[in-house]
């Protein structure tokens, strides 16, 4: 995986590009991502900055902050046959994220269920990796329908939504009886929620 400025990006075939325009990661400098974002938006581009709700502790008060849940990145949907040079020239971008010298898209699918967590106001917070452990599927709540991996932590139960590319992910606390395991081939489980046994995970070094 590599990042790429404009003077070593190359663009993919006009025939490959897709009617709807495919979602990138934009790697950006450290707390430049509202910057960007803001930028883009103006631009013309449909940009994505995911955030959650974070607490800082000052000497004398405690604040909430809005951060970035993908330190570091901006999604944007991208003509990637036409539209590089407003992209990469942003203030702020160092590059998309890409193989070689090709940009690598993000599954919709993928950035649809990070798009459902910051939707459903649930609590949330960056994850390290990606988790290994049982897909479950979410049948209750505001994240009905979204699948992932169900870790245990601190006595609360976490959904964990992963995007592969970056090797990052965002865990969002979920009501256990919210949770019904899939089997191997994807399919739902006959087991009921309650009676799932969730995994704890391994200690992130």
């Amino acid at each position: 995986m590599y990042y790429h400025g404009p003077e070593s990006l190359a663009a993919i075939p006009q025939g490959s590009v897709r009617k709807q325009h495919p979602w990138y990661a934009i790697h950006v400098r450290s707390k430049f991502e509202r910057v960007v974002s803001t930028v883009l938006r103006d631009k013309g581009f449909e940009e994505f900055l995911p955030l959650y709700c974070a607490k800082r502790r000052w000497s004398d008060r405690v604040k909430q902050l809005d951060l970035p849940l993908f330190p570091g990145y901006v999604f944007c949907r991208i003509d990637i046959g036409a539209r590089l040079l407003p992209i990469v020239t942003t203030p702020g971008v160092l590059g998309i994220v890409s193989a070689g010298r090709y940009p690598i898209a993000v599954s919709d699918p993928e950035i649809e269920a990070v798009q459902a967590v910051v939707r459903s106001g649930l609590p949330a917070m960056p994850w390290p990796g990606l988790s290994a452990g049982s897909p479950v599927l979410i049948e209750h709540g505001p994240l009905a329908g979204l699948e992932g991996v169900v870790l245990e932590v601190n006595k609360k139960y976490r959904l964990i939504v992963s995007v592969p590319l970056l090797q990052r992910a965002v865990a969002v606390e979920i009501e256990r009886e919210w949770v019904r395991p899939l089997a191997q081939d994807g399919s739902v489980s006959g087991a009921v929620p309650l009676g799932y046994s969730l995994r704890h995970p391994q200690q992130v070094a």
